[in-house]
């Protein structure tokens, strides 16, 4: 159980880690502690401080306090933050249950919700009159491996993971949560780095630090500083990027339109929660694949008017899995590719030296599910396809001719930029023809993806995975625009084929109207309005007095709201140009400007160039995070074990302290009464006090 102590923070021998975030990825990089700390630590004392104002678990992203009308865009049989032997680790697998499994454990009585998780439950049933609280037992209660589940069940499956990979660290590691943020970082290469919170004038000291930072806020670009100014000069709205979630969207009005600029599941958030959030209701079922919503409005609901740079929503997640054999991967794009890549004299050209690898590679598990499971649709025998589409080149026209040929369907074909791009090209006469013409889009996609007879689109899916996977270690190279990250997650990470029913109910109730692709945005001010048109309807505009942003602000070394990355900037930590740290693939040590790792500061997660497709992942995939976390847990516990086997210290006691959680909230520091100034902070290096703190059973100290 863990151990709460009430001390000071002292300098101390006992080596130390900070991890700043506690969201999924940190809680996967602590389970690869976890998982390696009794071969590379065995033994050893260790203080691990977590720091992060939110949930350990869930984090921002996940938490609890979000509306329960926000879905997951993953089947709970898709989630999992558990290793399995198709992960490629160095240390150890350790298996654990993904979310379905989990939550038939927690209905089975083999599994109890996280103490967190249960406090708040609680305490939501104190404060509900019929003492029902949020209704997350009923949702784990009908939770499936089909169900896409709400954020909350997903907040307290992460919640629970953390919990499950505190116990399991090894005897002598204490762990100490701050519920605070972390401001900055100092210290020198090769000695202890000062992580300064927030919440106290002291540092915590660490031989390491480890950034597990997630999606971050910014201040807004040039552009939306002046769409703001000219809101505000005008009595308009105009909500800039920001997290839907966290956005406050009382200020749009009912019935009035409202211009949102983004398609993705940004906006799909947004349209929830100014639909149903405002009280309207569906009838039908969206459960089904040919089922046919109807919209109920409250009256409350504004008119969204939608567009972005391809006019059409993400594309629905699939809706069957794979039965048979799954591509062999990688096969066009694996290390041997990367590794020639990395080989050159000078940096490949991503554009020129990896895309065509990249689409080479979707393409051969397309082509690979279409001849094995479907070769009625086929005039070749697969060996032979697949020797001349090995010798052909990428995009070329003998891949076309070939493909041409054995192929005879052009729908059977996989066209990557038109599947991209499906508006290119196309013009409608009205907004109205536009409306038709994009929910007979919207209806064929959702019938393909949830049709087996189309598994090559899955298969394709593989291949994006391993894509990614392989990827990391070429960081963000090239890819400046973010490309290649916006196809990924246009493809493989798009929203339940639920939503897109629910958003064909609201175009038919007239609730959202479509814009087109290309959307321009423009401030009219002879008239003071916002004014939106598209490449697909020429000549026709919408006005209205709200724009909204439906997407995640963009990184950027320079509009960071972060002060923690903007210090490390400053002192000279690398950043690529689309505003990503820059670490070292293979650990995720921090490279400097003169590509340098530094040897005591790691940083995983999206912020970093080595951004994997997300801190959990799809069982069985192989799980590219879980790879990242468990490279960076090794080299980390490596240089610690170092560090805490000094000739003086090779007999110390500690090494049998119990694991051990000592929350930040009952180990705060030294505090002065109210009006009295701060206490100054000691030189690096100079001796403090320990205070007194509760002991374990075994009589071990805790420290903090």
């Amino acid at each position: 159980m863990p151990v709460s102590s009430v001390t000071v923070r002292t300098p101390s021998v006992t080596p130390a880690v900070v991890v700043v975030g506690t969201g999924p990825r940190g809680t996967g990089f602590l389970e690869r502690i976890a998982a390696n700390a009794r071969s590379l630590y065995d033994g050893l004392p260790l203080d691990i401080h977590l720091v992060d104002p939110h949930p350990p678990g869930a984090g921002r992203v996940w938490r609890r306090d979000q509306s329960p009308l926000l879905w997951m865009n993953s089947m709970a049989a898709d989630v999992t933050m558990f290793t399995d032997d198709t992960v490629a680790l160095a240390g150890p697998v350790r298996h654990g249950p993904a979310l379905h499994e989990w939550a038939r454990d927690i209905r089975e009585g083999r599994a109890r919700l996280s103490a967190e998780s249960e406090a708040a439950e609680a305490a939501e049933e104190a404060l509900t009159p019929s003492g029902s609280g949020s209704g997350l037992r009923a949702e784990i209660a009908a939770l499936t491996g089909q169900t896409f589940p709400s954020r909350r069940v997903q907040s307290a499956y992460l919640s629970w993971v953390y919990e499950q990979t505190v116990a399991a660290l090894p005897p002598g590691v204490t762990v100490h949560q701050h519920r605070t943020d972390a401001v900055r970082v100092t210290g020198p290469r090769g000695g202890r780095q000062r992580v300064w919170l927030a919440d106290r004038t002291e540092p915590l000291l660490a031989d390491l630090v480890v950034l597990t930072l997630g999606h971050l806020d910014a201040e807004p670009d040039a552009e939306q500083v002046e769409l703001s100014r000219f809101a505000e000069e005008h009595g308009l709205i105009h909500l800039p990027p920001d997290f839907t979630a966290d956005s406050d969207l009382s200020a749009l009005p009912a019935g009035e339109p409202v211009l949102v600029r983004g398609f993705g599941l940004a906006f799909v958030d947004l349209m929830v929660l100014v639909t149903e959030g405002r009280g309207g209701r569906y009838s039908g079922s969206a459960g089904h694949d040919d089922g046919e919503l109807v919209y109920h409005p409250s009256g409350r609901e504004p008119v969204l008017y939608v567009g972005s740079r391809r006019g059409v929503p993400y594309h629905s997640k699939i809706g069957y899995g794979l039965d048979g054999e799954r591509p062999p991967l990688p096969r066009f794009l694996g290390p041997e590719q990367i590794d020639a890549l990395l080989s050159r004299p000078v940096p490949p050209d991503f554009r020129r030296d990896v895309r065509p690898l990249i689409d080479k590679e979707l393409g051969f598990a397309y082509y690979h599910r279409l001849f094995t499971a479907h070769p009625e649709r086929t005039r070749v025998d697969w060996t032979d396809f697949e020797e001349k589409y090995a010798a052909a080149d990428p995009g070329g026209p003998e891949l076309d001719a070939l493909v041409g040929a054995a192929v005879p369907d052009p729908a059977d074909r996989l066209d990557l930029a038109a599947l991209d791009r499906p508006l290119d090209g196309l013009r409608f006469p009205s907004y109205d023809a536009l409306q038709d013409g994009l929910r007979d889009y919207i209806r064929a996609d959702l019938g393909r993806r949830h049709d087996p007879a189309h598994s090559a689109d899955l298969a394709v899916f593989f291949g994006l995975l391993s894509v990614y996977g392989q990827l990391i270690r070429l960081g963000d190279l090239g890819d400046s625009g973010g490309s290649w990250h916006g196809f990924f997650s246009y493809i493989a990470s798009g929203p339940p084929g639920p939503r897109l029913r629910q958003l064909l109910a609201l175009s038919r109730a007239g609730v959202v109207r479509f814009l087109g692709a290309d959307m321009s945005v423009e401030a009219d001010g002879r008239r003071g309005i916002f004014r939106a048109g598209s490449a697909v309807v020429p000549g026709e505009y919408v006005e209205a007095r709200a724009l909204v942003e439906a997407r995640l602000p963009d990184p950027s070394p320079e509009r960071t709201r972060s002060p923690l990355l903007r210090a490390l900037y400053e002192e000279g930590a690398a950043a690529v140009s689309a505003g990503l740290v820059l670490v070292d693939p293979d650990d995720g040590r921090l490279l400097e400007r003169d590509g340098t790792p530094h040897p005591r500061r790691f940083a995983l997660g999206p912020n970093t160039t080595a951004r994997s497709s997300g801190a959990f992942t799809r069982p069985r995939t192989g799980g590219p995070a879980f790879r990242q976390n468990d490279a960076t847990a090794r080299a980390a516990l490596t240089l610690l074990a170092g560090l805490a086997r000094p000739p003086a210290a090779a007999t110390a006691p500690a090494a049998t302290a119990p694991a051990a959680t000592a929350p930040a909230a009952t180990a705060p520091a030294a505090t002065a009464p109210a009006g009295s100034p701060p206490p100054a902070t000691p030189p690096a290096g100079s001796p403090s006090t320990t205070v007194s703190a509760p002991r374990p059973p075994d009589g071990q100290p805790v420290r903090s």
